[in-house]
């Protein structure tokens, strides 16, 4: 439970600090496709940084169970292959990691169908 809220509360200030970087830091190196490309990663990344947040909340709530952990470690890894990829990619500008975002897309999917899941599996 305790560390899902910390694992948001550090994806959100990295959120905070890669948003930063891009808006001042990269505006002048990067071309208005790379920066909505950026942004994109990072919008994505407070979403599910806030995500894991909830998900330590509902289970402070409703009890650690096996659903709700998966659902946790299936949205960090979806933060890190998504946003991350999109960050590299605009760092590096090599295109083929672009590849990867959609399979990021597929974890956030998949953990917040895990998380209703859990949802559902408790008792109200």
């Amino acid at each position: 439970m305790k560390l899902w809220l910390v694992l948001g509360s550090l994806n959100m200030a990295m959120a905070v600090a890669l948003g930063a970087f891009g808006a001042h830091g990269l505006k002048s190196r990067l071309s208005s496709e790379m920066l909505e490309t950026w942004q994109t990663g990072v919008t994505y990344h407070f979403y599910h940084a806030i995500g894991l947040m909830l998900l330590g909340l509902t289970m402070a709530k409703f009890g650690s169970s096996t659903v709700f952990r998966s659902a946790g470690w299936v949205m960090l890894v979806g933060i890190v292959l998504f946003s991350g990829s999109l960050y590299v990619l605009c760092l590096s500008g090599f295109r083929k990691l672009g590849m990867i975002t959609p399979i990021g897309g597929v974890f956030f999917i998949l953990a917040w169908v895990l998380f209703g899941t859990g949802v559902l599996r408790t008792s109200l």
